[in-house]
């Protein structure tokens, strides 16, 4: 099953940090145990976009070589995983921002109605 993800979605677990690999293989699990819910997928996508962020700070942004100084090619990898969380991140929660946008309009349409 590992392999049919990472071929999928073109990752590699070995390249996920301690903490990711972790959620994953959490995750992994949860969905192998039929427990895997829109909450718990929210949950582990938090946890995954936190642990990237903490290590996104302790990256230096370039990298000096004598009096050259390079793009840290490990941050930029980071950047664009950490963008990638957040995409995901917002597509799981904008239906319940929805749903509560919905509910507050009809709350407020009750209100006036009564």
């Amino acid at each position: 099953m590992i392999d049919e993800l990472e071929k999928k979605y073109g990752f590699k677990v070995e390249n996920l940090n301690a903490e990711e690999r972790e959620s994953f293989f959490k995750m992994l699990e949860d969905v192998n145990k039929s427990r895997m819910g829109p909450e718990k997928l929210r949950e582990y996508v938090i946890s995954m976009r936190e642990a990237v962020e903490r290590e996104l700070v302790n990256e230096p942004e370039f990298i000096r070589v004598f009096i050259f100084k390079f793009d840290n090619r490990k941050q930029i990898f980071l950047k664009a995983r950490l963008l990638n969380y957040l995409l995901l991140e917002a597509f799981l929660v904008s239906p319940e921002r929805a749903k509560a946008q919905l509910e507050e309009a009809l709350s407020n349409i009750g209100r006036r109605m009564g």
